[in-house]
């Protein structure tokens, strides 16, 4: 389930279908990056906590339920609060919360503070340099070259010197999740190495 302000900062009614919305965000977000994984730290600082946090999933939202519940019967609020809370543990209601998130959104928040990168709604090809993130399995031999010598034929995951025939680029950042086929983004590996890997971030 898609939090009702994160379709409203992506331009869409907060009643609008959830699948609908997770696939035109997916498509407006399929190459962006998330900085901290290029950069290994936040160029936006405070600026995340302006954004919407993921929210509770089902088991935290009924724990939260059941703490007002008890709260209230020791009648610790009053005025607006006893208002406030009373009303919303008469409206809850566990199936507006989701077993689990998705493993796509849980990416898309901060690591640090848990509220949604803000690259995820202000995206654009760009990168903290002047050129522009290369998105492509294509891997120029110029580039092929240099990594290979950089890594001296040997798998950066478990050491194995490995013969022309043997080397693969793994990309530290997948192509997946917005990383670039650029030298800083690949790594020599040998082929067991590069498929346990999968789309997971090195970083």
């Amino acid at each position: 389930m898609i939090n009702p302000f994160i379709k409203h900062l992506l331009g869409f009614s907060p009643k609008e279908n959830d699948n609908k919305v997770r696939r035109e965000w997916d498509k407006r977000t399929k190459n962006v990056c998330k900085p901290c994984w290029e950069l290994k730290y936040c160029p936006y600082g405070p600026l995340v906590e302006d954004f919407p946090l993921l929210g509770p999933n089902r088991k935290e939202a009924m724990e939260h339920n059941n703490f007002l519940k008890s709260q209230l019967a020791k009648k610790v609020y009053k005025g607006w609060r006893k208002k406030v809370f009373t009303k919303e543990v008469k409206e809850f209601d566990s199936k507006n919360y989701p077993i689990k998130h998705a493993k796509d959104d849980m990416e898309k928040s901060c690591s640090v503070f848990g509220h949604m990168c803000p690259v995820f709604f202000v995206n654009e090809p760009f990168t903290e340099t002047k050129e522009k993130r290369r998105i492509s399995r294509q891997i120029p031999r110029h580039i092929i070259i240099r990594v290979v010598r950089r890594d001296n034929n040997t798998c950066q995951e478990c050491g194995k010197i490995l013969k022309d025939n043997e080397i693969e680029f793994d990309h530290i950042i997948p192509l997946s999740k917005g990383g670039s086929s650029e030298e800083h983004n690949l790594r020599v590996t040998c082929f067991d190495c590069n498929r346990g890997k999968s789309n997971k971030v090195k970083v």
